[in-house]
């Protein structure tokens, strides 16, 4: 009786192995193509919010900067200038701390440098704003304001950017805000 299982049970033939092999390499391959783009996705989406949550606040700072320049931004006083950047949230950014080289690597001048225009943001900067967990530093990238305060206008950046379906990174907010992937 033993034996007649054994010849009954002929088991998997090695074509249906390497059938059954064929088609779960094609469905891993699909799930991790599609896990990538959803994760590549969920980054974008988060920096850009985060870019906006900090443009929102960095033009409210802007806006009450360019207050204390008064009607006229070209004729105020060393006095009203000092006031107007103690309403300008951030650490302010010399040429002795660029941040490596990045600084320069995203677009944004040395002009704005030299005239003390560029602050990154410290998490602590971030909570000062009221925005809380998101992460600013080395490990996560920082996030820049470019702040004009004679046009009361900010500019928000991130260090290492966003990576596009072409392989091409944006740093700035204003180069990402309508790029749907």
């Amino acid at each position: 009786m033993i034996e007649n299982l054994r010849k009954e049970n002929k088991g998997i033939t090695l074509i249906s192995l390497i059938i059954t092999m064929i088609v779960l390499i094609i469905i891993v391959s699909t799930v991790v193509k599609y896990g990538k783009q959803a994760i590549t996705y969920a980054s974008y989406q988060s920096t850009k919010t985060n870019m906006l949550l900090i443009e929102a606040k960095a033009k409210q700072y802007v806006e009450n900067a360019n207050f204390q320049l008064g009607v006229k931004p070209e004729e105020a006083t060393e006095e009203m200038k000092q006031k107007a950047r103690n309403e300008l949230k951030g650490t302010k950014i010399s040429h002795e701390e660029l941040l490596g080289t990045k600084v320069h690597d995203i677009g944004i001048s040395p002009e704005d440098v030299d005239n003390g225009n560029v602050f990154k943001l410290t998490k602590e900067d971030l909570e000062a704003m009221n925005i809380r967990n998101v992460e600013s530093n080395d490990e996560k990238g920082w996030y820049i304001i470019v702040y004009n305060i004679e046009q009361a206008t900010a500019k928000i950046y991130h260090t290492y950017g966003v990576k596009l379906e072409s392989k091409e990174i944006k740093y700035a907010l204003d180069d990402i805000r309508d790029i749907n992937l």
